[in-house]
């Protein structure tokens, strides 16, 4: 048995380089956080996770070791025998293969933004499995979830590991929390939370005292400077991350550090000294708060694991 891979996102550079440039020009100068990731952005991303001070991906694999037999009793109470097991933003697809002992899923579909990406380790995990099948799809759920007909059948298991939901304001959390549900049809949605916590622990795990994460927004620049044609010097910026109390969520800056212009063909931005760009919002929830999003989304019930220090959930969610 051989995966299927269906692309149905296709980048469009101009596309991609008209949207950055829009958000440099804005009065609040903004660019998603989708333009982190680069091939470089993408490995410093990935050392990120190792940082004495990122605790989300190390509690939340804790967390899941600790009680992912539970987790899977309880998703195939909801689901029945072999559910599909749908894995939202797979990257390298390890997560969710360790799922796979304890949901014992019936096909595996696993989603990114880039089919190509999923390619290898798809090849690779099929091997692992020759007998389940398998599929990819390049999707960029952020815009819409929906999958493609047929790929499911019955209830699936919908997975959204490593806390991305907090990516997402809380009105556009919500929309993706009800396309999820729609794509469990009648199943169960396991997701992980970052919660609220002291100050001081999450800025820290936003800004680590090796540099990685400033260098993580920093590169960004460089992505810009080929997306656009653009000139940024990135001596001239510095990484800033603050929890903003009000809106519940970590804000990554980058702050020029003197009066400059930024350049690209057709168009410039002045920025005063301390003007910022905000690159990255990461919200988070507290339990009771995140249960309503849950129950607004359209899920009914729901069961949640966290770790002793309550730094980190994970929720199922089903109804």
């Amino acid at each position: 048995m051989t995966p299927d891979f269906i692309q149905l996102h296709h980048g469009d550079d101009q596309a991609l380089a008209a949207e950055a440039a829009t958000g440099l020009r804005a009065p609040a100068a903004h660019v998603s956080p989708k333009f982190f990731y680069d091939a470089l952005g993408s490995r410093l991303f990935d050392a990120i996770t190792e940082t004495a001070e990122y605790y989300p991906t190390r509690t939340e694999a804790a967390i899941m070791a600790t009680h992912g037999a539970a987790m899977g009793q309880a998703a195939r109470g909801v689901t029945g025998p072999e559910p599909a097991l749908v894995d939202l933003g797979a990257g390298n697809c390890a997560k969710a293969s360790r799922l796979f002992p304890l949901l014992q899923p019936g096909r595996y579909v696993a989603v990114d933004i880039s089919v190509e990406f999923l390619r290898q380790s798809l090849q690779c995990l099929q091997r692992e499995h020759p007998q389940m099948p398998m599929a990819g799809v390049g999707l960029d759920f952020s815009a819409e979830l929906a999958l493609p007909q047929g790929l499911t059948t019955g209830p699936a298991v919908v997975f959204y590991p490593g806390s991305s939901i907090g990516n997402f304001n809380p009105a556009e959390a919500l929309r993706l929390l009800s396309q999820a549900r729609s794509v469990a049809n009648g199943g169960a949605l396991l997701i992980g939370v970052d919660l609220v916590k002291p100050v001081d622990v999450l800025e820290a795990a936003y800004d680590d005292a090796l540099g990685i994460t400033a260098a993580f927004n920093l590169n960004l620049l460089n992505h810009l400077n080929r997306l656009l044609g653009a000139d940024f010097q990135l001596r001239e910026w510095r990484h800033l991350a603050v929890f903003n109390a009000a809106e519940s969520r970590i804000e990554m800056h980058l702050e020029a550090r003197r009066s400059l212009t930024v350049r690209w063909p057709g168009a410039e931005r002045r920025f005063a000294a301390g003007e910022r760009i905000h690159t990255e919002n990461s919200y988070k929830w507290t339990p009771e708060a995140f249960e309503v999003l849950l129950r607004r989304a359209g899920f009914t019930q729901t069961e949640a694991w966290t770790d002793a220090r309550g730094w980190f959930g994970v929720w199922l969610a089903w109804g």
